[in-house]
């Protein structure tokens, strides 16, 4: 039986969906990176607990964000030149949040073609929820306590070493853990993450505020393993029907505090990249729009905001 979001679709509208706008792609980069630049300039300009704790959730979102941008380029959309779009994704995206194209693709895009099997390398995190209230809460916890992201930075750095597959622990992470890097025991498998950050750092010691690498650090190790947690949560778990392609992944509406801290990057359209792949991420919304309009969204996994999902996710009974 034909899919009916296909046949919603002319196949004009199909190719202005798949097409790649390199100056979208670098206004994005830009764009995640001067976030990063204003929280730095808001701790820098108004030192304060409000301060440093926004920062630290803008940043954390925003590193998010570059992962997102990464698995951009894993599927070939974030620019159009293939060696451009490699190139970009790692030095600008990956490698500053410790993690790689090259590994990432392999694993993801068995996702892409497996996804709901047994075969699907995503398929533990897709089960891990609904937990109980105090099992969330206690995840949380450990999320920004910086308890998974020292588990995360363990798991990746032996997996860099060459000395056994990584796992965070969690099954939280994007990237990090799923397969082992090519070469094995290798400094060269850290040369992106330590030439990135070291930059980030030079570059805020030549304004006089070395200092405030310790923000992009403790963002890492804290925000952003929260907001990767909730993104997890979101797309595929709790899923209402795992063979059908409507209700086996999830699109979040988002608000613009959502989008900023939780789902950049339009990350939320979860649904729609499942369906189409190849859409890059800014015209995501328009697809959306697209099969909403047409009613081929009727029944679909789509949910107002993360606060519900967060609410299911936390509703298994806990045990007398």
């Amino acid at each position: 039986m034909a899919r009916a979001w296909q046949e919603a679709l002319s196949r004009d509208e199909l190719r202005s969906l798949l097409e790649t706008n390199n100056w979208r792609a670098w206004g994005s980069i830009a764009l995640n990176w001067a976030l990063v630049a204003a929280s730095f300039a808001w701790v820098a300009g108004s030192p304060g607990i409000v301060s440093v704790l926004g920062a630290i959730a803008i940043i954390g979102g925003r590193q998010l964000g570059f992962a997102v941008l990464m698995h951009e380029a894993a599927h070939h959309t974030l620019f159009r030149n293939r060696r451009l779009n490699d190139f970009a994704g790692n030095w600008f995206c990956a490698y500053p949040v410790w993690t790689d194209i090259g590994p990432y693709r392999n694993y993801h895009l068995k996702h892409h073609a497996k996804n709901w099997t047994a075969e699907d390398p995503d398929l533990d995190l897709a089960t891990k929820y609904p937990v109980t209230r105090d099992s969330m809460r206690r995840k949380i916890w450990r999320d920004l306590s910086g308890q998974v992201g020292w588990k995360r930075a363990r798991a990746t750095l032996r997996r860099d070493l060459g000395v056994g597959l990584a796992n965070d622990g969690a099954g939280t992470s994007l990237s990090f853990g799923k397969t082992a890097r090519k070469g094995g025991r290798s400094w060269h498998n850290l040369r992106g993450v330590v030439i990135t950050n070291g930059i980030l750092l030079l570059g805020l010691a030549a304004a006089g505020r070395p200092e405030l690498y310790a923000l992009w650090v403790v963002a890492w190790f804290t925000s952003n393993s929260l907001v990767t947690r909730i993104r997890s949560i979101s797309e595929h778990n709790m899923v209402t029907d795992p063979g059908n392609d409507l209700t086996n992944s999830r699109t979040v509406e988002a608000n613009w505090w959502q989008r900023l801290l939780i789902a950049p990057n339009r990350v939320n359209y979860h649904l729609e990249h499942h369906l189409l792949m190849t859409v890059p991420f800014y015209h995501l919304p328009r697809l959306h729009r697209l099969l909403s309009e047409r009613g081929v969204l009727d029944g679909a996994l789509v949910e107002k905001g993360y606060g519900s999902i967060l609410r299911q996710a936390a509703s298994k009974p806990a045990v007398a």
